[in-house]
């Protein structure tokens, strides 16, 4: 990847902006890490998902109850990846280390690699926000066209009403392609993949079986090679559906800026927090439950600023950076709910469906 730097020269907004946070955390005595609250969605999500599991496994069921307890499976794996791995993998789940690097791999019990991810999502992504050739999260498939600087095919000017089907293949892309595309490629879109330690080729491997062994194997072995494709489609759809657009609302709605780096270095003009700001937005910041259920990630202006402080901190940040971006004339894009956001999202892709948009 060519060199993307940031004009990081006058800082004043974000040293402004962590100097009010850091005055939160103190006058509140209060840890930047997870506490109670995190804590207690662990307990909830993963046994869920674990009793979902075996209830399925075990027990003979009708064919609707079956299928809406795989539904329900896909989205406690979901909500489990958005609450519990991704505060780990981001080390803000916890103050202890080894404990973060445990919660990390449910994300390999979930099918994919926690040490791709801290490369993907921890540098890559939270540095090269929505800027083409250096972003993977807007790198995802040929099939959609998530930047105005990426190439256009004619079948993009449909991409609007076939985006959700391209989602509902994200889990299944991430789990049984992509991630051996990084395995044997040793890069990350256009970035080399840091050396992967014997642990962690090893780590690699185990987990990839054992999924084999726990979503494949075991199901086809309790209830028959058919009802497992249905389940397991059932599971791996609602799965990637609800992941691809919770991280999409994000950043591919209306507001959030795009830009691009070619065959030369990029300079970008704004110091790194505004180009977070100005290539970020929040959704349905006050729907608690929504807020539980995606661990925070509807403060995505918030996360991409403080990626170190746990989720469960960003509603009250969240006053802090809106007075901050007010004060310094920045915009503050967020939709008071996630179906302003899904409206905004699919407009966007319409919109950057279209031949003449660059």
């Amino acid at each position: 990847m060519n060199k993307v730097s940031f004009n990081n020269s006058n800082n004043v907004f974000f040293q402004s902006l962590k100097h009010s946070v850091e005055d939160y955390f103190k006058t509140h005595d209060l840890k930047k890490t997870g506490n109670w609250r995190l804590y207690s969605k662990s307990l909830i999500l993963i046994p869920a998902a674990i009793g979902l599991y075996i209830s399925l496994m075990v027990f003979t069921m009708p064919t609707a109850i079956a299928l809406v307890l795989c539904a329900l499976l896909g989205l406690t794996l979901s909500s489990i990846g958005f609450n519990v791995m991704h505060d780990a993998c981001h080390g803000s789940y916890s103050s202890k280390k080894w404990l973060n690097n445990i919660l990390g791999l449910s994300l390999n019990a979930i099918g994919g690699n926690a040490f791709f991810w801290k490369q993907k999502h921890n540098v890559l992504h939270h540095t090269y926000t929505n800027i083409t050739g250096a972003d993977d999260d807007i790198a995802q498939s040929k099939l959609l066209r998530q930047s105005p600087a990426q190439e256009w095919k004619p079948f993009h000017r449909y991409q609007h009403i076939y985006v959700t089907v391209a989602y509902a293949l994200t889990l299944f892309m991430w789990v049984g392609v992509r991630d051996f595309e990084k395995y044997f490629t040793r890069k990350i879109h256009n970035t080399p993949l840091q050396p992967m330690s014997v642990n962690e080729h090893i780590t690699f491997w185990v987990s990839k079986a054992l999924y084999l062994v726990f979503y494949v194997l075991i199901p086809i072995l309790c209830v028959g090679p058919l009802a497992w494709l249905i389940g397991y489609l059932t599971m791996g759809i609602v799965t990637g559906v609800v992941i691809s657009y919770v991280f999409q609302l994000a950043h591919a709605v209306e507001g959030p800026e795009f830009d691009s780096v070619g065959i030369d270095d990029k300079m970008i003009e704004t110091e790194w927090a505004v180009h977070q700001i100005k290539t970020t937005a929040n959704f349905a910041p006050q729907n608690k439950f929504i807020s539980w259920a995606v661990g925070g990630l509807n403060y995505q202006i918030e996360h991409h600023l403080f990626p170190r402080v746990s989720h469960i901190h960003y509603p009250a940040l969240s006053k802090i950076v809106k007075d901050h971006c007010q004060q310094f004339q920045l915009p503050y894009h967020s939709f008071p709910t996630v179906s302003h956001a899904i409206g905004s999202h699919l407009r966007t892709m319409k919109h950057l469906g279209q031949k003449h948009v660059q």
